[in-house]
């Protein structure tokens, strides 16, 4: 495993940090197994029959919740986000024949939370599979930590990830600026083996390509904060994992 100063030099200069093998091939085993019995159909988003994402992981399977606060995941993460973080949303996405989607370059800026409170700085809100969501600020977006862990082995012919370097140091970048970002500075493809871990920061900008695999291409994504919400707002998987 990557030591881990630095992979928050890595994390600072350029937004993401590829840390390997944080996962055995046991323990993936023991988390598709477990993400196979999940017997929550409304978390579940299928297309012909085929699953390609699972939303709410740490509500629905107890396994993640599990693994999100695990003293492994805490080692890796403690130098980047301090003592006091906390996981606050867990999604599975996947690559299937039948949901081999591309997905356009973009940052992630929602978070969701339990209930509405009007704040300034924050919003639109909207709700997805019942489950509120809301633009904050910048600033509580650099306090957050993704970490994308590969369930499939993910080369760039597997969908993986494609980022621009640094881009997470501009804040929130307007739509019509993107264009002109990616033509100054050139995209990395981030291959990562089974068990492997992407960690990345959310204002990254990132996209993906169509899988050319008939295999599975399944990531488990984690958000984590570190950071309370104001006005009495909670993390929508706050009261899971406290």
């Amino acid at each position: 495993m990557v030591a881990a100063p630095e992979i928050v030099a890595e994390l600072d200069a350029n937004g993401f940090a590829i840390v390997e093998e944080v996962l055995s091939e046991d323990e993936t085993l023991h988390l598709l197994a477990a993400i196979e019995r999940l017997a929550d159909i409304g978390s579940k988003l299928q297309r012909r029959g085929e699953v390609f994402a699972v939303r709410n992981l740490l509500d629905v399977v107890p396994e993640i919740t599990k693994l999100a606060t695990s003293d492994k995941l805490r080692a890796l993460l403690e130098p980047i986000l301090g003592n006091e973080f906390m996981p606050v949303r867990g999604i599975l996405f996947d690559k299937v024949p039948e949901a081999n989607w591309k997905v356009p370059w973009h940052q992630d800026v929602t978070i969701a939370v339990q209930e509405k409170v009007e704040v300034e700085g924050f919003g639109p809100w909207t709700t997805k599979i019942g489950v509120i969501h809301v633009q904050p600020p910048a600033s509580v977006l650099e306090h957050m930590l993704s970490v994308r862990l590969h369930l499939d082995p993910c080369p760039a012919t597997n969908g993986a990830l494609r980022v621009i370097p640094a881009s997470h140091l501009r804040g929130r970048i307007p739509e019509e600026e993107v264009a002109a970002i990616r033509t100054a500075i050139p995209e990395h493809v981030c291959e990562v083996g089974l068990g492997g871990a992407l960690l990345m920061r959310p204002l990254l900008l990132h996209a993906s390509s169509p899988s050319q695999n008939v295999a599975h291409r399944r990531v488990i994504h984690l958000d984590f904060a570190s950071v309370e919400l104001p006005a009495g707002m909670r993390w929508f998987s706050e009261s899971k994992v406290s």
